[in-house]
């Protein structure tokens, strides 16, 4: 049987920077380098690498240009970092070529509209494509709630749990509250709740927690019951 032509690529220029800072990298965990550096994990740097993001951020929405340039490069230093950990295992582990690798077969194949035969040249239709191109990827998820990260902080993993809820049509029961009319009334009304809270001695990252907590659940119910209907079919086929 005849192989699927590989799609074309773009050509690829030379990085003589990264490559030098990939060098230094390795020089500094290598024997006779940085004892620190060397004995680092990838559990050791966990609460670095949320550090770095933030600081990221941040530099995005209040910084200047060369802000944002410096934390890019302390982002990328942590990818490169947690990549030369994983080369030190030898045959268990991978390097930062592979980890390039993956990245390049997923992004080719979450665009088949530009490097295959997809017609999508809005980016409506891109969007009405892009959970079909990622089930294709990751067939072994059962739940559209796989691949949510826990570790999100609540408020941003309470937005991709309702955005999920939404993909299996379940509707959560939820206090009725009026929609804001802009962001800035929404940071104020978030504040004030949390003002509110801190003076009950609550803690509202915990009760938001919670409540998602059985938002999951729920939604995991939901795809049961719709499973079962359907005679068990996947909800993500």
């Amino acid at each position: 049987m005849t192989e699927p032509a590989s799609p074309a690529l773009p050509p690829a220029e030379p990085h003589p920077q990264l490559d030098q800072l990939i060098a230094v990298l390795a020089h500094l965990r290598a024997p006779g380098g940085c004892a620190w550096d060397a004995e680092q994990t990838h559990e050791s740097l966990t609460q670095y690498l949320v550090e770095e993001a933030h600081e990221l951020i941040d530099a995005i929405e209040h910084g200047t240009p060369d802000d944002v340039l410096e934390e890019l490069g302390d982002v990328l230093y942590q990818v490169l970092f947690h990549a030369d950990i994983a080369a030190a295992r030898g045959a268990d582990g991978f390097t930062i070529e592979d980890v390039a690798a993956r990245s390049i077969a997923k992004m080719v194949g979450r665009h088949p509209h530009v490097f295959g035969d997809v017609v999508a040249d809005t980016a409506d239709e891109v969007a009405a494509n892009w959970d079909t191109w990622k089930r294709q990827e990751k067939p072994a998820r059962t739940s559209v709630l796989d691949g949510v990260p826990r570790g999100l902080p609540a408020l941003q993993r309470a937005e991709k749990l309702l955005g999920r809820a939404d993909d299996v049509g379940f509707a959560p029961v939820l206090p009725a509250v009026d929609a804001p009319a802009d962001e800035r009334v929404l940071g104020a009304e978030l504040l004030a709740l949390v003002a509110a809270a801190r003076a009950r001695g609550l803690q509202p990252e915990r009760a938001l927690r919670l409540a998602l907590s059985e938002l999951e659940a729920d939604i995991r119910h939901a795809e049961q019951r719709d499973g079962s209907a359907r005679g068990g079919a996947d909800l993500l086929d």
